[in-house]
């Protein structure tokens, strides 16, 4: 999946598409600058999942170099809890050196517009509520409060496996 990314001054900078294999490293340490952790075995199972399936998108913007600068990933999830069928973004990341620069405005327009082509009329998310980062780009999206309330519970001792 190739989306020109021609939304905005920078164009010509970097463009949108489908995510490959040999994206997992560049990914992994995008994700490791902004979380402080390397996690290649998930994202290499995230690829798996995500990268070339129906209603399922994982989407990466590279520079004029071909040098990845971002990602995100997505799916189309329906009937959970009575909700339509609506698309769900559960990952994004920027280099941090390219952050400012509309990359992560035009991945997410770009996984919207895939959304919508898959059928659907609504996107969520899931965020932390200490994610200031995420919680100010998902609301400059247009994002707010949904209709639906977010519970959990620890398992066993809460202290894992």
């Amino acid at each position: 999946m190739s989306t020109e990314a021609n939304q905005n001054k920078n164009a010509g900078n970097y463009s949108i598409r489908g995510a490959r294999a040999t994206d997992i490293e560049a990914v992994t340490g995008i994700d490791a600058s902004i979380t402080n952790l390397s996690k290649p075995e998930y994202w290499a199972d995230m690829f798996a999942r995500y990268g070339d399936r129906e209603n399922r998108f994982f989407l990466i913007a590279e520079d004029k170099n071909s040098k990845l600068i971002g990602f995100i990933i997505g799916e189309v999830r329906t009937w959970e809890f009575g909700s339509q069928p609506s698309g769900w973004v559960f990952a994004i990341g920027v280099d941090p050196a390219t952050r400012l620069n509309k990359v992560g405005s035009t991945l997410f327009q770009s996984i919207c517009d895939c959304l919508t082509k898959a059928g659907v009329d609504t996107v969520r998310t899931m965020l932390a509520r200490d994610d200031e980062l995420n919680m100010t780009f998902f609301r400059s999206q247009g994002m707010m409060g949904g209709p639906f309330i977010q519970l959990e519970m620890p398992l066993g001792d809460g202290g894992g496996t």
